[in-house]
């Protein structure tokens, strides 16, 4: 009998081990972006996972689904993810966070922002979402001001500034909001343009020579992360200098910026991810800001449109383009 029962128990140790000592989970998670430029906060993330110890392959899967700036596709890619449950949604840009708001509300699928310019819009405060999401903020609108401050001390000269904003975007009412009282803080004459699609886009710049302004400030939209070439065009025809709100713009040839860089962004939401994976409760986890901004300047631009950039502001740059 009991050489029996120690066959038994030794049967069911050597069933019970394979099962233990392979049970590490898998984790699903799944990247929604609205437009190749912000990539980079998802190989950002990539990297922070996998020095978190969340391996590619092993013990993480990753599927990332770009919709390219057409709005029915990311429509049909957040209610894909949705449908198929990963354990947790990441997502770069406000317009990419929006539908997934809408399709998660009310249940316990998580959701790390990993860049919002505005994520008041769908959080409760940065304290505490008060729902199933936590991330990062772009501080896109906070970041106004500073963008203008720039535009000074670039251009001391600067009197009057187009606005650029997309009417249709996700922060138009927030960013004309943001812009006008960053103007008036700044002393500048604003003059308002708009731009919802390329065509039009390429209308407002060619009319730019007949409005007088000295420079262009561009809403963080996604529109303009893809057009970018359509503004560097016509900006550096009409020598005038361009102030985005991401890096890559400038690096596609905008005069400079101000802004978090989003390889960062994407390592810091990283860390959001593993503290939901311990056990976390996104409402938990406070929203944060940038743990790094980034002072770039395009050197070549600067040359083209005939601006000398200050010594000071060089030296300042964290990246000068040449």
């Amino acid at each position: 009998m009991m050489g029996s029962l120690a066959s038994l128990l030794t049967f069911l140790v050597i069933w019970a081990s394979p099962v233990d000592a392979g049970a590490q989970k898998i984790y699903r998670i799944s990247a929604l972006l609205a437009e190749e430029q912000f990539l980079p906060a998802v190989d950002g993330f990539k990297k922070g996972m996998a020095a978190l110890g969340y391996i590619e392959g092993k013990n993480v899967r990753y599927g990332i689904y770009n919709a390219q700036l057409d709005r029915k596709k990311l429509q049909g890619f957040a209610e894909k993810l949705v449908r198929e449950k990963p354990d947790l949604i990441v997502t770069s840009s406000t317009t990419a966070t929006v539908p997934v708001v809408k399709l998660t509300g009310g249940t316990d699928l998580p959701v790390v922002f990993l860049s919002s310019g505005n994520p008041l819009q769908f959080v409760k405060s940065y304290a505490s979402s008060g729902n199933n999401l936590t991330g990062i903020s772009a501080a896109a609108l906070e970041l106004t001001a500073k963008r203008l401050e720039l535009l000074k001390d670039l251009v001391p000269k600067v009197k009057r500034v187009a606005s650029l904003s997309n009417p249709k975007g996700v922060n138009y009412q927030s960013y004309v909001a943001a812009v006008r009282e960053a103007a008036k803080q700044n002393g500048l004459t604003l003059r308002e343009v708009s731009a919802s699609n390329r065509e039009e886009l390429r209308r407002v710049m060619g009319t730019m020579r007949h409005t007088a302004v000295h420079a262009i400030l561009v809403e963080p939209d996604v529109l303009y992360a893809a057009t970018i070439d359509v503004i560097v065009e016509y900006s550096i025809l009409e020598k005038l200098p361009v102030i985005p709100t991401l890096i890559t713009q400038v690096r596609k040839g905008a005069l400079a910026t101000y802004a978090p860089d989003y390889f960062a962004l994407g390592e810091q939401g990283a860390k959001l991810a593993h503290k939901i994976f311990k056990g976390a409760r996104p409402t938990d986890l406070p929203i944060e800001l940038p743990s790094k901004l980034t002072l770039v300047i395009n050197l070549k631009t600067a040359k083209a449109i005939g601006l000398k950039v200050p010594k000071e502001l060089l030296v300042r740059a964290d990246e000068v383009i040449e």
